[in-house]
């Protein structure tokens, strides 16, 4: 099935995207992005205030051994790691429904660039002191009743899509 060790995988070329979890409380959601990370061979994950870091029993019931390929980094303030990583030359995006958001269906991704997503808290979603800092927002086009998704999920849709962008222009090697 040509699968990377966890080892080669570190070695690997990477997708220029990492994910941000701001104030993601639930463990199972925190490995469940790991794991998706892993499966798309992104950069990185950010985890930011009440997350949870590896090692733990529960994010490794969700993560299955992603939390040990996927290189991650911890920040207490999540508006730090999002100036972090625009003095690192990321272009940080928001995943919230909020004033002249984009539909994910209308983001152009530009392969030349490297991205940051930002996900915010199951109730609260992302900060909007965070929002503010960020280069803009991305929402998921929704069709029923409801009006959010869970945060594992709306990760792994917005991961796919930008990902396959990405290989478009900027396809890692084996």
């Amino acid at each position: 099935m040509h699968r990377l060790s966890v080892d080669e995988f570190r070695h690997a070329a990477k997708l220029p995207l990492v994910v941000v979890l701001d104030n993601v409380r639930s463990q199972h959601n925190v490995g469940s992005v790991f794991r998706t990370a892993d499966a798309f061979r992104l950069e990185s994950v950010v985890l930011c205030g009440i997350c949870c870091c590896p090692p733990n029993q529960e994010i490794h019931k969700t993560a299955l051994g992603a939390e040990e390929s996927v290189s991650w980094t911890y920040f207490a303030d999540t508006k730090e790691a999002v100036r972090q990583l625009h003095a690192d030359g990321y272009t940080v995006l928001a995943i919230e429904q909020a004033h002249n958001s984009v539909s994910l269906d209308d983001l152009h991704v530009d392969g030349d660039k490297r991205y940051a997503i930002v996900l915010g808290h199951e109730v609260f979603g992302v900060a909007q002191d965070v929002i503010d800092l960020c280069d803009g927002c991305i929402e998921i086009p929704q069709y029923g009743t409801k009006h959010s998704l869970n945060v594992s999920v709306t990760a792994g849709i917005v991961m796919y899509d930008i990902a396959n962008r990405l290989r478009g222009t900027h396809s890692p090697t084996e």
